[in-house]
């Protein structure tokens, strides 16, 4: 690995810990983000991406239900949510997100994806019965269902221990947690973004407890807003020391901040340069994650095929309909075709494999 050429010679340190795998530390990981030397980095991550899964890449036939998009957070960077009485709210009933499953009953769905707002108009009730209704028409599908800002709110509203609402979720046929709600985790950047919103203590403990309880979830990062490199950095070792104590980690996902119709419409979208800077920052400083996603709704499927020779393995999933980042002017497709998927990876020069939520692979 020592003759990987690096034009950026303070990278030759973190060439030299990779290569007797050694943990990176903060001071390592500013420098991933940092450095111009783009291409260096990425032979950095690509080798540690292709010492694990050589040239697989993975992706899994998805579908997203989002349920409602009133949410009482108002969080400044937002543009899915509403007031209940604000044009364009909406709240599904069970029979409104039975029928959407249905149209796609015909598919080989593996994954039904649900996260919404935070509506102070349901009671828990209706998440148990969202659950329900999803598993009587997908009983094989995983239910990758509620952040942890989502599952905190739950306990509040149902009265009991975040460990008793997640026993009961699971009880319904909740089997994993997505990843959002964490955006960055530091207390300057959530009080000038989304002060409403659960911080890093309480954001941990939650997912903590899932993992703990027998869920495994996803772990994001919102980026390229108004959060420095040293708290991206910080936000990345967080998730680590959680994966060290849990293992309940299965992928990370770096999520690009797309500011049109938000209260930071003035911020300009991020560069591919730092987008592929994420990725590689990603997979070289959460050496106890096994997969990286390059998720193609935030950054586009052209930059998302690069993203695979960045450090980056898997490209999440079909979506079919995507809402949350479509609303602040994302200009990707809302959904890709199981076809779609496998010729974007083979065109990229990788192996697809079609997986479930938990990664076991699954016949294309």
């Amino acid at each position: 690995m020592h003759n990987i050429p690096l034009s950026d010679k303070r990278l030759r340190s973190i060439l030299d810990k990779l290569t007797d795998e050694e943990r990176l530390n903060f001071d390592d990981g500013c420098l991933l983000y940092s450095s111009t030397d783009l291409i260096g980095k990425a032979r950095l991550a690509d080798f540690v991406r292709q010492r694990k899964y050589g040239k697989k890449a993975f992706f899994v036939y998805n579908q997203h239900i989002n349920y409602t998009n009133v949410c009482k957070n108002n969080c400044l960077f937002c543009a899915f949510s509403r007031e209940e009485d604000q044009e364009g709210a909406f709240t599904l009933s069970a029979q409104e997100v039975r029928v959407q499953l249905e149209k796609r009953l015909g598919e080989p769905i593996r994954e039904i994806h649900v996260v919404g707002g935070v509506n102070p108009s349901l009671p828990f009730e209706y998440y148990l019965n969202l659950i329900e209704t999803i598993k009587s028409l997908r009983p094989d599908a995983a239910v990758k269902a509620f952040t942890a800002v989502e599952i905190d709110y739950f306990s509040e509203i149902a009265g009991l221990s975040v460990t008793e609402t997640i026993l009961r979720l699971k009880e319904a046929g909740l089997s994993m947690m997505p990843g959002g709600g964490a955006e960055v985790m530091n207390d300057r950047v959530r009080q000038k973004l989304f002060p409403r919103k659960i911080g890093r203590e309480k954001w941990l403990e939650v997912v903590k407890t899932a993992h703990l309880n027998g869920l495994t979830s996803n772990a994001t990062m919102l980026y390229g807003h108004i959060e420095t490199i040293e708290e991206r950095v910080r936000h990345l070792i967080s998730l680590r020391e959680l994966q060290d104590e849990t293992g309940g980690f299965s992928a990370f996902i770096p999520l690009a901040f797309h500011s049109k119709n938000t209260g930071l419409s003035h911020i300009p979208s991020t560069t591919a340069f730092d987008d592929l800077s994420n990725i590689i920052a990603a997979r070289l400083m959460l050496d106890n994650f096994d997969h990286i996603k390059a998720y193609w709704v935030m950054i586009g499927e052209k930059l998302a095929q690069l993203a695979l020779s960045f450090g980056a393995d898997d490209l999440d999933g079909t979506i079919i309909e995507e809402k949350i980042t479509h609303m602040a002017g994302a200009t990707s497709a809302k959904g890709l075709t199981r076809d779609e998927m496998i010729h974007m990876i083979k065109a990229a020069g990788f192996e697809p494999i079609e997986r479930d939520s938990f990664y076991n692979q699954v016949n294309i």
